[in-house]
């Protein structure tokens, strides 16, 4: 763990701290992926101190597992949107390495992280665009749909989509303007140019948002026919793709080799969480696992220092300890092992 800020952050993994003794009598541990026991995290963070706890709920001698439950100070909550009042988090791992090579699909999921971490609300506005979506393309399957109810569906799926393409937009242009601060061709990570590529958030750039949603409506009204056949939806946000360009040299960042999309990838993390830190008022806590053990020495040198001037908490995870020797006597080293958590000897 490397740095200290605000919020800090510790974890209590696999405890029954959460789950077991409430009036249930359930485990709130059995995740359906692998058995995984609850988390909880105690956070000194925007509104002081305050215990966050998540996990799924499988009652003593029952099968079914049901939803997943978040709790903060142990009192149920809507969803972990709301530990969003107390910290955010960004996060770097090895299946993000294909990020810019990889499908459009990833690179939006990718975006949306984005916007969520300094828009709280975005998840939530996804999700429902989904289910709108998936309803009109239900209708659509059927023979004579009734023409009232697709209305109704459309306009709410308009007025969704708006909303979702118009938080990208303000994100992007927001780390658009922090990544452009950080063009220096000493760095040691190149820096990014980036834009959005949908239909609905160009025409934000150019049309007021009423005028941008009473269009889409429109386009969707006149292209039933064309979906039905698609089985799909075949314009909108849901089709959204985030474009990053290696500054430096001016090419697409899927075109440039492995090691300089991971130098760009750590750029992007770092000028985001700064941009965080910027419009909430408290450093973001970084999670950046196996980030180091593929960078040379100067790049991982020049990493350490633009995490510890960023002022956040950091969680980097590897390995090979050796990658962590610049850092380490600066850092807290812990050796993570199945069931333990000790001081690194």
């Amino acid at each position: 763990m490397v740095g200290s800020a605000d919020p800090e952050v510790d974890v209590i993994a696999g405890e029954r701290e959460f789950g077991r003794g409430e009036r249930t009598g359930g485990d709130l541990g059995a995740d359906v992926a692998g058995g995984n026991g609850p988390v909880a995290a105690e956070v000194e963070g925007a509104l002081g101190l305050a215990t966050l706890g998540t996990g799924v709920e499988r009652p003593l001698g029952e099968a079914e597992v049901r939803a997943r439950q978040c709790r903060i100070d142990r009192e149920p909550v809507t969803s972990a949107a709301a530990f969003a009042d107390h910290l955010r988090v960004v996060w770097l791992v090895p299946a993000m390495d294909q990020l810019f090579a990889g499908p459009g699909s990833e690179r939006r999921r990718f975006l949306d992280r984005l916007v969520l971490a300094v828009d709280a609300g975005h998840g939530s506005r996804v999700a429902a665009l989904e289910r709108s979506l998936r309803s009109r393309n239900r209708l659509l399957e059927e023979r004579n749909p009734d023409a009232h109810w697709l209305d109704a569906v459309e306009r709410e799926t308009a007025e969704l989509a708006v909303a979702v393409a118009a938080a990208r937009v303000e994100t992007v242009r927001r780390l658009g303007a922090a990544l452009a601060q950080r063009r220096d061709r000493t760095s040691a990570f190149p820096w990014a140019r980036i834009a959005l590529s949908g239909s609905v958030e160009n025409a934000l750039e150019a049309h007021p948002a009423s005028e941008v949603e009473d269009r889409y409506r429109a386009s969707l009204e006149q292209g039933r026919g064309r979906d039905a056949a698609a089985g799909r939806t075949l314009d909108g946000p849901h089709l959204t793709d985030l474009h990053v360009v290696h500054g430096p040299k001016g090419i697409a960042a899927g075109e440039t080799s492995t090691g300089e999309q991971k130098a760009l990838l750590i750029d992007l993390v770092l000028a985001h969480s700064g941009l965080i830190a910027h419009m909430t008022g408290f450093s973001p806590v970084l999670l950046l696992d196996e980030v180091v053990a593929h960078l040379d020495p100067a790049r991982r040198v020049a990493l350490f220092e633009a995490l510890e001037n960023l002022g956040a908490q950091v969680f980097l995870s590897g390995a090979d300890p050796a990658a962590f020797a610049e850092i380490a006597p600066r850092a807290q080293v812990l050796a993570v092992s199945p069931g333990r958590v000790e001081p690194w000897r």
